[in-house]
């Protein structure tokens, strides 16, 4: 369910289905019928795993630093739906979502489409309209059967592969990179983050009969750290990028940082731009991402952390950056994740743990959660934003995890 998506829908008669539907068949028919918007967009297209909000953000920094308009299709919301479609930073408005709405009611898309293929038509219709120099699209649900899989890209970013929609993609490793590797485009360049053997093959098998030229973190560019900041090499252009201070914290983001910065190498070839060094650092730098160990006040965060793998990172930084404090975790879980994996990873630094209903038609109730959590100090909280209120006292840091549908939820009712 997406917030507010609904509201449209019922004011244009534009009906949808709720239900997730691989393939592209849908989506093509019905951006035909739109005039092919995506046609007209200068996109950069990312899909994996973990990392593609955090990598977009980067690559949004830099390219702002150059003075380039951006324009981002994000999922899921933060608040509500107008903040997956935004240009600049700011969120697609009421009356812009009426109006692509209209177009849709005209073009008789009606029944034809699942909520996230609508959604995906909205954002290229938008984005067609307005045209921001750089379009930064993320994949829903895989990426070879997503809907946002009929762009063109610039180059194509897969940042992770880790188990996940198994019920969709298959429940191997290299089964989920078969369909992440599915948004390689012929003769357009690819840039992965470290993966494993099988899963790397999988990706050079992809970009061989693509002729994609493949750029790969660890093997063509690196990152490593230099008394407290960080250093972006590219050996083969002999570029050097040293004293990156991020904002976004932990190991795995210097990861996206330097998967942006391959990226963008290729976006400035485009447009034919020179290299500038302190606009790529000054733009990495100011990167930011909501729901990423986003500090909201003194001693409470937001992560977004949803599956085992993204939680393993939070869970390295806590280790990292709160060492000696009491950890609390305020958790809510959707049922079709690694339940188990992803609580034992948490109660190895966690002091504390309160659970929370999430209203969603997914989520696993939070009495369930209780139950299978092995944490010494546990409790069941029925008012989460009250409970939120409270001061976090002392030697004390609260982390909110485990869903950006929680996170969200809590967001829309902040005070």
């Amino acid at each position: 369910m997406i917030p507010l998506l609904d509201v449209y829908k019922e004011r244009w008669q534009v009906n949808s289905e709720r239900a997730i539907k691989p393939g592209l068949d849908a989506i093509k028919s019905a951006l035909r019928l739109l005039g092919q918007p995506e046609k007209q967009l200068n996109v950069v297209h990312l899909a994996g795993t973990n990392g593609k909000g955090s990598t977009l953000s980067f690559i949004e920094g830099v390219a702002r630093e150059y003075g380039l308009s951006v324009g981002k299709f994000m999922s899921p919301c933060i608040v509500d739906v107008h903040d997956q479609i935004q240009i600049d930073g700011r969120s697609i408005t009421n009356e812009q979502m009426d109006r692509m709405f209209q177009q849709f009611a005209k073009a008789g898309l009606s029944g034809k489409l699942t909520d996230f293929e609508l959604l995906t038509a909205v954002a290229f219709l938008y984005f067609a309209e307005q045209k921001p120099d750089l379009v930064l699209i993320e994949a829903g649900m895989g990426g070879r059967e997503d809907s946002t899989n009929v762009v063109t890209p610039i180059v194509s970013i897969v940042p992770s592969i880790a188990l996940e929609h198994t019920n969709f993609l298959g429940n191997t490793l290299t089964s989920i990179a078969y369909h992440k590797a599915g948004i390689l485009k012929e003769n357009r360049p690819a840039v992965i983050g470290e993966m494993t053997e099988e899963v790397t093959e999988v990706f050079e098998k992809e970009a061989v009969q693509k002729n994609v030229p493949l750029f790969k973190l660890g093997t063509d560019f690196f990152v490593s750290k230099n008394e407290g900041t960080e250093v972006y090499e590219y050996p083969l252009l002999q570029l050097n990028i040293s004293d990156l201070k991020r904002q976004l914290l932990g190991k795995h983001q210097g990861h996206n940082m330097a998967l942006a910065i391959t990226a963008f190498l290729q976006v400035l070839k485009n447009f034919k731009l020179p290299l500038d060094v302190q606009k790529i650092r000054t733009g990495v730098n100011n990167a930011i991402l909501a729901g990423r160990f986003e500090q909201i006040r003194p001693n409470l965060y937001f992560d977004g952390a949803h599956n085992p793998a993204s939680i393993q990172s939070l869970v390295d930084t806590v280790k990292e950056h709160f060492p000696n404090k009491r950890i609390e975790f305020v958790i809510g879980l959707l049922a079709d994740k690694d339940v188990k994996t992803i609580l034992r990873s948490l109660e190895e630094v966690g002091d504390a743990f309160y659970f929370a209903d999430i209203h969603n038609e997914r989520a696993m109730q939070a009495m369930t959660l209780y139950e299978i959590s092995q944490a010494k100090e546990k409790q069941i909280i029925e008012d989460v934003n009250e409970f939120l209120q409270r001061p976090v006292i002392g030697e004390t840091v609260r982390v909110v995890t485990g869903s950006l549908y929680l996170l969200s939820e809590i967001r829309r009712n902040m005070h």
